[in-house]
């Protein structure tokens, strides 16, 4: 009986399966024990959990109708829906995201240009991922802090620190979309005696195009939802608005209000988002349909019939 069983116990550990089951299991026990993570800590916070839920519900949606006389900056008009915490947060955050993407793509898809191995030669690729990946290793809220610190408290260091990480983070995608496109066209315009700019402009980006409208778009949802994660640190937003109501005055019931109208607004935005893309994306197929670049950018003529002779 006992060789039937040590027999049993052989078996499942030969399967690499339960091998690396085990060996993650005695990690993740260990990990646990280091942080002094205890079950008993968990049911203790379902206290706090219960009692946080009672003291936020039913959420106060006057966030939407009171007028708000310490919003930054202040607000002017004579409504007070439109100068509610809710509207005027929820305003600002849509317009830092909207700046920040637009000036992060327009600085980006250079220096992803540069990065792109099948664009610039090695040093100069590797030198510019090296950039990229600098700027995206410190995650937006400490680029928020550090720009509040230059600038002080504020919309400008919100769009700053979200700009920032922007670069860093849409960079590397636009990259490895312009490493992605097809060779022919690309040695086409070589063959052609073309600069490296204007293989990137005229071929590589407008190949990508597709794509780097669609990490464009995915990167505007990012940077609407972490709009609200930077204002905590005082870079504006609706996060900056349910910190006033956070410290001192603890008035989650409004905090959940806000909440509750941000979470609107993000999947508003997702639906909207994904409608978009699906209108150049053919599902039943995979292929593109009409490029993002018949609308927004254009090849040279000259350059576009050269390269249809050959």
């Amino acid at each position: 009986m006992n060789e039937r069983i040590s027999n049993t116990i052989r078996q499942l550990i030969r399967r690499p399966i339960l091998r690396a089951s085990i060996i993650l299991g005695i990690i993740i026990i260990l990990v646990t024990n280091h942080l002094q993570i205890t079950i008993w800590k968990l049911i203790d916070g379902w206290s706090n959990l219960l009692k946080l839920g009672s003291e936020a519900l039913p959420p106060d949606f006057t966030v939407l109708t009171e007028r708000a006389g310490w919003t930054h900056p202040p607000c002017t008009f004579e409504s007070d829906v439109l100068c509610s915490p809710a509207v005027v947060g929820m305003t600002q955050t849509l317009e830092i995201a909207f700046l920040s993407t637009v000036f992060g793509m327009l600085l980006s898809l250079p220096l992803a240009a540069m990065a792109a191995s099948n664009l610039s030669p090695y040093w100069l690729s590797q030198s510019m991922r090296q950039i990229l990946a600098a700027m995206r290793v410190l995650p937006s809220l400490i680029w928020a802090l550090i720009f509040v610190i230059v600038v002080g408290i504020g919309p400008l260091a919100g769009v700053l620190a979200m700009t920032m990480y922007t670069v860093g983070y849409l960079g590397k995608l636009q990259y490895e979309a312009l490493e992605g496109v097809s060779k022919e066209p690309l040695e086409v315009a070589r063959a052609m005696g073309l600069p490296r700019w204007q293989v990137a402009r005229f071929f590589a980006i407008p190949e990508a195009s597709n794509a780097l409208i669609s990490q464009a778009l995915f990167m505007f949802e990012y940077n609407v939802r972490h709009g609200s994660v930077i204002g905590l640190v005082g870079a504006g937003g609706i996060g900056w608005y349910m910190n006033h109501y956070l410290t001192p005055f603890q008035l989650y019931d409004k905090v959940l209000a806000l909440i509750i109208v941000m979470f609107i607004v993000v999947v508003i935005i997702d639906q909207i988002s994904l409608w978009v893309r699906r209108g150049f994306i053919d599902e039943t197929s995979n292929l593109p349909r009409p490029r993002w670049r018949d609308v927004l950018i254009s090849r040279d003529p000259v350059i576009q019939s050269e390269a249809n002779s050959d």
